[in-house]
């Protein structure tokens, strides 16, 4: 190891964090990569170690940008514009009505899509609606914050919801359904806690009553900045669009309910993915004459490069030391009880997300916990709390995910102002309530179950 290499693959993790956060508009992909080569020239990380990195991420990208190509075949299909005008529909004039669907409808967004394109999809039409309702700054702030945390949140109930999550269950050798059938329940009780705990502190600001009749909602970029909604709107006869919604919807549902019966019979869980995607496209194809060739411009192909740019940055950072370290200091911890290892590893990822954000976070996380020498049980409750950390404590500070901080940048383009003192008066109380409950009911519920 060279005198360099140590302080080089430092120097370039810390840059690229901080420039993720300097410029959260500038696309991810690019500081990433441009750390990651530096990374790659220092020597801490050598061309055998890519081809571990590739082996590792692949069939979780694959799995991810499936479920990303839903989310393009359902703009194409209006499913979008349609979603939005049935929630202000739904609400029915009551505001505190509003508030419950908005969480419900960002909650059922990222367990069909993910926690990023749940963010991308849910807030410009959230932008939309509110600004259509004539809402003030003040009053839209309780819909469009607690509709990101859940949004963010709602990735830790199921692995396929956040690549980063794929990427930790194949290092520690879990499948999809042990992840689901340890995780689901606690995460799912975490989330109920977190909304009822939103819902008291913003009860003051929520309207009591909204308009009677709404606008038509117009062009989705008028609020949105950057949307990938356009005219698919009437892409599906009106009076067809509900019984057509509704098909679609169970299939996708169907899509996302293959994923788990593949992993439980050891089929590939990225080739089921790929299957649902290519025939979501046929239909498509078939019923509106859009051919596949638009997913190649579509695709935000970026979110590969960067989440393996990420990896072989914390790679590096894993091979001058930096988890033997963390070994050395949290092992006597989380080895002493499964409560134990479940607070413990919760809370060491929910600060190192909130630090550095939480994809090197977990894959930091991760890399130690498999280094620890824990029985099977430990290891693998130790690991969904590390996701409880990364997916739900890293919500206490707006840089702790790069879903919070691109709602942050939407919001700025709808001229929607929310302050990091404004943010952190919610979120200091709600989340580490939310994360210290989800823990202890993770250890309390797995030692039940095993």
């Amino acid at each position: 190891m060279t005198e360099l290499m140590i302080p080089i693959t430092i120097l370039s993790f810390i840059c690229t964090i901080l420039f993720i956060f300097w410029r959260p508009q500038v696309n991810e992909a690019i500081p990433a990569t441009c750390g990651a080569l530096v990374v790659l020239l220092s020597g801490s990380v050598s061309i055998a170690d890519l081809g571990t990195i590739t082996e590792t991420i692949g069939g979780a990208a694959v799995t991810i940008m499936a479920t990303i190509v839903m989310a393009i075949v359902l703009e194409s299909f209006g499913f979008f514009h349609w979603a939005a005008e049935h929630l202000a529909e739904r609400a029915r004039g009551s505001g505190i009505r509003l508030f419950w669907y908005t969480n419900l409808f960002c909650f059922l967004m990222t367990l069909f899509v993910n926690n990023d394109g749940s963010i991308l999809i849910t807030t410009p039409i959230l932008l939309l609606l509110l600004r259509n309702l004539g809402l003030k700054n003040h009053q839209k702030i309780p819909y469009l914050l607690s509709g990101a945390l859940i949004a963010t949140a709602s990735s830790a109930p199921i692995g396929v919801s956040n690549i980063v999550n794929l990427i930790a269950l194949k290092i520690v050798h879990m499948d999809l359904y042990l992840h689901t059938a340890m995780m689901f329940i606690p995460a799912s009780l975490g989330l109920v806690l977190l909304t009822l705990l939103l819902f008291a502190a913003f009860y003051r600001t929520l309207p009591r009553k909204l308009p009677a009749s709404m606008p038509g909602l117009g062009n989705s970029s008028d609020a949105r900045g950057y949307h990938p909604l356009k005219e698919a709107r009437h892409a599906i006869p009106v009076e067809q669009q509900t019984k057509f919604m509704s098909y679609i919807l169970v299939f996708v549902f169907a899509v996302r309910v293959s994923l788990f019966v593949a992993s439980y019979v050891h089929f590939p869980v990225p080739l089921m993915a790929v299957l649902g995607s290519l025939f979501l496209l046929a239909w498509r194809w078939f019923y509106l004459g859009i051919s596949p060739a638009d997913m190649l411009k579509k695709t935000p192909w970026h979110i590969l490069v960067f989440a393996f740019s990420m990896y072989v940055i914390i790679y590096g950072l894993h091979n001058i030391g930096l988890t033997n370290w963390l070994i050395q200091v949290f092992q006597p911890i989380v080895s002493g009880s499964l409560l134990h290892a479940s607070v413990m590893m919760g809370l060491l990822v929910s600060v190192l997300s909130n630090l550095f954000n939480n994809h090197p976070a977990l894959m930091v996380g991760t890399l130690t916990l498999t280094n620890m020498g824990l029985d099977p049980l430990t290891l693998k409750i130790a690991y969904l709390a590390s996701v409880i950390g990364s997916d739900v404590g890293s919500l206490l500070l707006p840089i702790g995910t790069l879903a919070t901080l691109l709602w942050m940048h939407i919001l700025k383009k709808g001229n929607v102002k929310i302050s990091w003192g404004e943010y952190l008066k919610v979120t200091s109380i709600v989340i580490p309530i939310t994360v210290l409950f989800t823990l202890v009911i993770l250890a309390y519920w797995v030692s039940w179950l095993f």
